[in-house]
């Protein structure tokens, strides 16, 4: 959500928010038969309602006057007729605009997740998973009111206003310009109260939003909270957000209800004025009783479906602001694209890989370079650790490779092709990542291991997670790889986390492989397992470890040493050792650290 886009002064973005709604046109554009089938019984519920005043105004002038009782019966028969046609156009309207809505909305929500999906992870620094959520979730249930019931309410009352506007005049013009004279004085307030509507109820979302995005961290991080004994701290803080968000809702209603009010009094108010000079007329004898009827009538249609539009223009302001939050989502675009003519990569892939004089800063912190001139190679097959302190960019290194981000200056190639000329959809096929905090999903154990490759079989799948040593424990569990592993696979340990990792990675057979330090957090038996399946995934692949321990490190073929984004020493673990620098240090330190570790055992 750059501030671009939503900054800057008020008028410009008041004059974006008039049609917001317009958005959904394209959606709307794919059910053509739909959106005709809507339209056709939406006039023909209208055309129905207006006919029944020319009825009243027959019965009344030819029936009740006249005494003629054949017309009466045959009026009331008709009457039954158009009340059958009504029904029928009643429910066909609300049919096909109730399922339009539904479909709309299901193809808005698959086309946003669609688009987030395809966005920099430079979009996800910034901004709050529980938000974009909150956006996906309650600003298009909020489309949907606007699309099906609300629009065909809106819709409905739009074609009476004005089918009842022209019969008034062709009923009787002098009446009309009583009513006509009012019409601005309800519209005018319609329009202002509108966009206060409109900008309050921005507000409530925006505020709601902030409310869901904290109740989602929370939720995902209870038992950190539980092991704090934060709970009260925790609720009081969303319940404020929820208090919050419920002031901003009532101040909307307020000006709603407020533009409900003034519409309404404006609207019977001329209804009365039309109904007094009309009386005095029928009394000089001016008017017929029935044309007066016919005429009240239809100024009642009229203002009913002007008082409609006014509460409906109230949830119309509503969605605007909620198609607007979600127009923003979709005006954002991802930084880093494939080119127009991206470079293949060389089929057979080899894995080579190459920095060249590769400097780099986060968006979000470019104050604060992380990697600064940094060039190596690695070589097709070879294992190479990547050691450094904390904030060293080793991280770093395995998001420019997998090219989450671009490098400010220099060039990273695989294959021999920069990764800015090719694919990153391609390139990243040719890399398998286990990181050191496991994803693990909120579906089967065959599925979180699929996720290596969806359109792998069950045979693969199983060859996967028995290389990963991970078969013992899937097959353990009550419905073996279809058992669900539950939020985060919170019913797992850690060791078996990483292993169904690693199955993953096995899965995507892929050339590349990037190990963000899998064994760091494990007791001493889960470590084991976990490095003889990585023992597994290594073999015949490119590699490259951020290391933490030295049991890590010595099966390394070259190691690297980063300090504030500079490659500083390069070497074997004995070379190193021998030069008494930064891996000198730390390899000593981490061997203290062990020493201590086994005194206390």
């Amino acid at each position: 959500m750059g501030d671009e886009k939503t900054a800057g002064n008020g008028r410009s973005s008041t004059r974006r928010n008039l049609k917001p709604l317009g958005s959904l046109v394209p959606f709307l554009g794919r059910y053509k038969a739909m959106v005709a089938g809507a339209c056709f019984f939406l006039a023909l519920a209208a055309v129905t309602t207006l006919s029944l005043p020319l009825a009243v105004r027959r019965v009344i002038d030819h029936g009740f006057i006249e005494s003629d009782t054949g017309l009466i019966n045959d009026y009331f028969g008709m009457l039954m007729v158009l009340a059958a046609v009504l029904a029928i156009a009643s429910a066909g309207r609300y049919f096909f605009v109730i399922t339009l809505g539904e479909r709309v909305v299901a193809d808005l929500r698959k086309h946003v997740f669609a688009h987030l999906a395809k966005l920099s992870p430079t979009f996800y620094d910034t901004v709050e998973s529980g938000e974009i959520v909150s956006r996906l979730a309650a600003d298009t249930t909020q489309v949907k009111a606007a699309v099906g019931a609300t629009a065909s309410v809106f819709l409905r009352n739009a074609i009476l206003f004005l089918g009842a506007l022209a019969m008034m005049i062709a009923t009787s013009p002098a009446l009309s310009l009583i009513v006509i004279a009012a019409i601005p004085f309800i519209v005018l307030p319609l329009v202002a109260f509108g966009r206060g509507v409109r900008r309050k109820s921005r507000h409530a979302q925006d505020t709601l939003a902030t409310a869901t995005a904290y109740a989602s961290e929370a939720i995902g991080a209870m038992r950190t909270v539980q092991a704090f004994t934060s709970e009260r701290a925790v609720t009081g803080r969303f319940g404020a957000a929820v208090d919050e968000a419920f002031g901003a809702a009532r101040a909307s209603i307020k000006a709603r209800a407020l533009l409900t009010a003034i519409a309404i009094f404006l609207i019977f108010a001329s209804v009365v004025a039309v109904l007094w000079i009309g009386a005095s007329r029928v009394t000089a004898g001016t008017l017929s009783p029935g044309t007066l009827s016919q005429f009240l009538l239809y100024a009642v249609f009229a203002a009913g479906a002007l008082g409609q539009l006014s509460e409906v223009w109230g949830e119309l302001s509503l969605a605007a602001g909620a198609a607007e939050r979600l127009s923003e989502l979709l005006e954002e675009r991802p930084v880093i694209v494939a080119p127009q003519s991206p470079v293949a990569l060389p089929v057979p892939a080899s894995g080579r890989l190459s920095f060249e004089d590769v400097s780099f800063a986060y968006p979000s912190r470019p104050d604060l370079p992380t990697l600064n001139g940094l060039s190596f190679s690695v070589e097709p097959g070879e294992t190479v650790a990547i050691v450094g302190p904390s904030g060293a960019g080793k991280s770093t290194v395995f998001a420019l490779i997998e090219r989450y981000y671009d490098p400010v200056s220099g060039r990273i190639l695989v294959d021999g092709v920069d990764l800015t000329a090719a694919d990153p959809l391609e390139l990243r096929t040719r890399i398998a990542l286990v990181p050191q905090d496991t994803v693990i999903f909120a579906a089967s154990a065959r599925d979180n291991i699929a996720f290596g490759d969806p359109g792998a079989s069950d045979a693969a799948i199983a060859a996967a997670a028995r290389q990963a040593l991970a078969e013992g424990f899937v097959t353990a569990l009550p419905e073996g790889y279809r058992t669900l592993l539950g939020e985060r696979g919170v019913t797992l340990s850690g060791g078996q986390r990483q292993r169904i990792a690693i199955a993953r990675a096995l899965l995507r057979d892929a050339p590349i492989l990037l190990l963000d330090e899998a064994t760091s957090a494990l007791d001493a038996e889960s470590e084991v397992l976990v490095q003889r399946a990585l023992d597994e995934l290594m073999v015949g692949r490119t590699t490259l470890v951020i290391a933490h321990r030295l049991s890590t490190v010595l099966k390394a073929d070259r190691i690297l040493v980063l300090d504030q984004g500079r490659l500083v020493e390069e070497g074997t673990h004995q070379s190193l050792i021998a030069k008494g620098g930064i891996y000198a240090r730390l390899a000593r330190l981490q061997f203290e650290a062990g020493r201590l570790d086994d005194a206390a055992e």
